[in-house]
């Protein structure tokens, strides 16, 4: 897929070098030419451009890209204002990044295909690493309800999967545990992987171990819930 990344702080260099990783085609649009200068090295093309004038704007292959993405937080009128002229020249995929509640609010009112929110989830997942004491990730389905993935905390070290009784204790339902497996890359060089342990037919051991990922889906209360249960 071709994307257009419009903000090249460190939120937007990033996405735009993860997605070149992942064997997509980049574009990047800044004002800065310090941000360019950093980063035009590893994506396909760039673009000294403020894209708060519309003049300015029509340069840039909108029509030739699959998603394009704003991803300026800095600058709260900057984001707002490019999002508003893109919307008037007719992108079909338009993505937004919104710094808080406020920014989120305005653009909801574009209609836009999507809103991201890095820094608010970022906390979120950190906020449930303290309180569990493992890494956390999730993914939020509606205002209620969340898919969480975590490492499973030395207090079910030991514990078959299907003893775990998560759905009777804290009302969240098990999706799925996986375990780190070594596997080599193509270049033979020594690796890890995550594999499926449960739901599996085959597996030979399904009592849980430190580190092994459990994924769960349920309600931000009962997880949080949960997490207290365990400290």
């Amino acid at each position: 897929m071709r994307y257009l990344v419009i903000g090249l702080g460190i939120y937007g260099s990033n996405l735009a070098r993860d997605l070149t990783e992942m064997g997509h085609e980049v574009i990047g649009v800044d004002v800065n030419q310090t941000n360019i200068d950093e980063i035009k090295d590893y994506i396909s093309t760039v673009y000294l451009v403020d894209t708060t004038e519309e003049s300015a704007l029509a340069v840039l292959p909108l029509r030739n890209v699959d998603v394009v993405i704003v991803a300026i937080g800095e600058n709260f009128g900057a984001s707002v204002r490019t999002v508003a002229l893109l919307k008037k020249m007719g992108v079909r995929c338009l993505y937004a990044r919104a710094i808080d509640k406020l920014h989120e609010t305005i653009l909801e009112g574009f209609g836009i295909q999507r809103i991201i929110t890095p820094e608010q989830r970022a906390a979120l997942d950190f906020a449930h690493e303290i309180e569990l004491g493992a890494r956390v990730q999730s993914l939020e389905i509606d205002k209620d309800n969340y898919v969480m993935k975590f490492a499973a905390p030395a207090y079910f070290e030991g514990i078959d999967v299907a003893d775990l009784r998560l759905d009777e204790d804290f009302g969240l339902r098990l999706v799925a545990v996986s375990r780190e497996s070594a596997k080599p890359n193509i270049f033979g060089v020594a690796g890890t992987v995550q594999q499926l342990l449960w739901p599996a037919p085959d597996a030979p051991d399904t009592k849980v171990r430190r580190g092994d990922m459990l994924t769960v889906f349920g309600s931000l209360r009962a997880f949080r819930a949960m997490c207290r249960h365990i400290s």
